[in-house]
């Protein structure tokens, strides 16, 4: 089986810092790429603050939080990330022409064998490894965001993944702490197929005025035990990523998968969750925080 020994994570968003804070807790050398330095420092105070919580909360020795907080070093470039890696995790945006533009640029970066594993919560596997000339070693690994305290991994095989590949994968998965489930690639996987059509389905219901968001939330919560309501958990994830994942399950399965209206008019009014500071739900700090950052920009 690959010997992983080095991790690399292209891109340092919600799902990126919350891979290599895992990647690194699991013993891994790990290496976190953004091309925007401020994505950056944010990922590394993010991680920092994270691990000293777990410590607080007494899940982690501090010993151990420090350690793996050493593991990590920050990169401003895919080149200088990926040259040495054993395995490649892409974290970019849920678009299919960024991925394939990344595992275009990984393959010609990575060594021959070297895994390139995509985060992927939706998209097809099998068309992404198509644009390198290693099929047989691309994987997805689809984490669950927050990454730091969601157990599951859904390990995917895709058309050419072969079975070395998806034995370090799940390994790795393993090492960081997750429940590993290994799955044929199919549009939505497991998890986002079947959330997707929750979601949906909560945004027809609002739309049609049955309950309020709220009341939708709670009834989901307390009468099937569901850890979030649908719209709390779509403001986390992004209702523009949301719309995305619908608008490939609609291209791919059929009717079944058509995007509300009301999802696709909050997108397009820009209340794209948490992220924005409006969603279903208003979220006042995240807007003043971005109100702040966008006074600074003016002034400088």
């Amino acid at each position: 089986m690959t010997s992983v020994k080095t991790v690399a994570v292209i891109g340092a968003g919600i799902m990126g810092r919350g891979i290599a804070h895992v990647a690194a807790l699991g013993g891994y050398r790990t290496i976190l790429e953004d091309i925007l330095p401020a994505s950056l420092r944010k990922a590394e105070s993010e991680i920092r603050a994270n691990l000293d919580k777990g410590v607080e909360l007494g899940k982690l020795d501090k010993s151990a939080a420090d350690a793996a907080f050493s593991r990590i070093h920050l990169v401003g470039s895919v080149e200088e990330a990926a040259r040495e890696a054993d395995l490649v995790i892409e974290a970019v945006p849920e678009e299919m022409d960024s991925k394939i533009e990344i595992f275009t640029l990984l393959d010609k970066i990575c060594r021959p064998g070297t895994i390139l594993a995509s985060n992927t919560s939706s998209l097809s596997v099998t068309e992404i490894a198509s644009v390198t000339y290693r099929p047989q070693k691309c994987v997805g690994m689809h984490f669950f965001n927050p990454v730091h305290k969601m157990k599951l991994l859904e390990v995917v095989r895709a058309l050419e993944t072969d079975e070395e590949t998806l034995a370090a994968a799940a390994e790795v998965g393993r090492r960081m702490g997750k429940e590993v489930v290994v799955i044929k690639e199919s549009p939505g996987f497991i998890t986002s197929r079947i959330n997707a059509m929750i979601g949906n389905e909560a945004f027809y219901m609002l739309q049609e005025g049955i309950a309020s968001a709220e009341d939708i939330d709670k009834a989901l919560k307390l009468g099937l035990n569901h850890p979030m309501g649908p719209f709390e958990l779509v403001d986390l994830v992004g209702l523009d990523t949301r719309l995305h994942i619908l608008e490939y399950l609609h291209k791919s399965l059929g009717e079944k998968f058509r995007p509300a209206p009301l999802l696709v008019q909050h997108v397009k009014a820009g209340r794209l969750g948490r992220k924005t500071g409006r969603g279903v739900f208003d979220y006042p700090d995240t807007q003043k925080n971005n109100e702040k950052t966008a006074e600074s920009k003016l002034v400088h």
